[in-house]
């Protein structure tokens, strides 16, 4: 009897679900064709079974809590209570059953959320501020935020995490970079504050992330959509590109994180010790040199290195330099120094090595007026984010404070150029001389690609610098 009520309940529950979904019939198409008769989850449907089998499919768990029935092992992956969108909990993209538990593919329910809030329509007109100024970083706040993240976990099927990855993103209207490994998964994705909170809502709900992923994980700054020209999701060998198996030089070796607060305290008595010539430290900063030129902390070895790829070969170069010292690693969010110190203390030179948790984005939450001067660099369209009025970086051509930059005009040339309003209205928009001073020629391959002729920028920077630092200056902090 009690089985028989509850199919009784489940079935009267079904139905008044479905009827929520009717469209009036006032809505409905006036010409001779009924048209769309029910719309869920911004799908439409003209017919009853198309519904039925939707409603079966993606709202069992709704079905079973309005009977009061409670969810079903099909909806364990924990879906929020008005139903999650097409995709399901329990099903991929084309509908069949996810192979490995360890990836739900839940996604959240926006049916109560206008598509203008979800999209932020007023980045539009943001987008066409963004070419005339910086105007979106006043007003970014307003509209939305720009998230960065990463998690270090065991994938079974990268593939899979990349495919839910993309139909989530998609759902949500974010756009941004996602590169999914078998060592894990690292984002930054632009939105509205509502796409971005419930984007955060379902990856702390992702059974493959549980007791990893944080709040705290997830490093947030004004912008939106539009700081991204796109969406790229995809699967990679390494989730931050060092160039070094990550099965040879794991996470899982990274050196000791301290808190924004204990990095702090390191980098205040490396300062005062350095300061009287008696430090046994190096404060590294672990990113590219047109990062650390715009901002960086004070005191720091900031490597003239143009890709992380090549970090590797930079600590191989420069062993020497770190032989028997406490090295105080940072970068943007934190990833990089995993890696890093991963690498770092496989050498077995140094003695010891930590890294900032959170990296820079963390530590400017907590201290905007610490020990981090200038801006901090950005890889979307935005290029930089300020805590501090401070600028640290000049002109190219004519040396005035300035720090926000640009490409290079020349066509070929991907170069980023510090260039100020003064100087562009001269017309002094490329990287250097020898972009500005001619159009860059391009050679093509057999193969039809094309190749880009190396600048005055490229020519002179050597791929791996080996610094000439004496123990002097490293003591005193320069």
């Amino acid at each position: 009897a009690g089985r028989k009520q509850r199919a009784a309940a489940r079935r009267k529950a079904f139905s008044l679900f479905v009827k929520a979904k009717e469209v009036p019939a006032a809505s409905r198409c006036p010409g001779g064709g009924e048209g769309v008769r029910w719309r869920c989850c911004r799908q439409a449907f003209e017919e009853l079974p198309g519904i039925h089998r939707h409603v079966a499919l993606h709202h069992s768990g709704d079905v079973g809590r309005q009977a009061g029935l409670g969810a079903g092992p099909a909806e364990a992956g924990g879906s929020p209570a008005d139903g999650p969108a097409p995709a399901g909990s329990a099903t991929g993209p084309s509908g069949h059953s996810c192979s490995n538990p360890e990836i739900s593919w839940a996604l959240p329910d926006t049916s109560h959320v206008s598509h203008d809030d979800l999209t932020s329509i007023i980045l539009f007109f943001l987008n066409i501020l963004f070419l005339f100024g910086y105007l979106c970083h006043a007003l970014g706040s307003q509209v939305g935020e720009v998230l960065l993240y990463y998690c270090y976990c065991e994938v079974k099927d990268p593939e899979k995490l990349c495919a839910w990855q993309k139909a989530l993103c998609q759902h949500l209207h974010l756009t941004g970079k996602v590169r999914v490994a078998s060592e894990g998964i690292n984002g930054t994705v632009g939105g509205s504050k509502v796409a971005t909170s419930l984007y955060i809502k379902v990856m702390l709900s992702q059974p493959l992330f549980k007791n990893i992923l944080c709040q705290e994980d997830f490093k947030s700054s004004a912008g939106g959509a539009h700081c991204f020209p796109d969406l790229r999701v995809g699967v990679f060998k390494e989730i931050v590109p060092m160039g070094v198996d990550p099965k040879i030089v794991s996470y899982k070796e990274t050196g000791i994180h301290l808190s924004p607060q204990e990095f702090h305290r390191e980098v205040e008595q490396y300062l005062s010790q350095a300061s009287q010539g008696q430090s046994d430290t190096i404060l590294l900063d672990c990113r590219n040199f047109y990062e650390s030129k715009i901002g960086h902390f004070q005191g720091c070895l900031a490597p003239d290195i143009r890709k992380f790829s090549y970090f590797p070969s930079y600590v191989d170069e420069n062993l020497e330099l770190f032989k028997d010292k406490r090295v105080l690693m940072y970068c943007t969010g934190g990833i990089r120094c995993e890696r890093g110190s991963a690498y770092l203390r496989s050498k077995a030179v140094c003695r010891e090595v930590y890294q900032l948790k959170g990296g820079i984005h963390k530590y400017l939450e907590e201290f905007p007026d610490g020990f981090y001067r200038g801006k901090l660099f950005v890889f979307d369209d935005r290029y930089a984010i300020c805590s501090n009025e401070d600028i640290i970086s000049a002109c190219r051509y004519c040396g005035v404070l300035w720090d926000q930059y640009k490409l290079c005009s020349s066509q070929h040339c991907r170069q980023l150029v510090l260039t100020c309003p003064s100087c562009c209205n001269k017309g002094l928009t490329a990287c250097c001389p020898v972009c500005q001073e001619k159009e860059l020629k391009v050679t093509s391959r057999a193969s039809g690609q094309t190749l880009k002729e190396e600048c005055e920028c490229t020519r002179r920077r050597p791929r791996v610098p080996i610094e000439n630092v004496s123990p002097r200056m490293l003591d005193t902090g320069k």
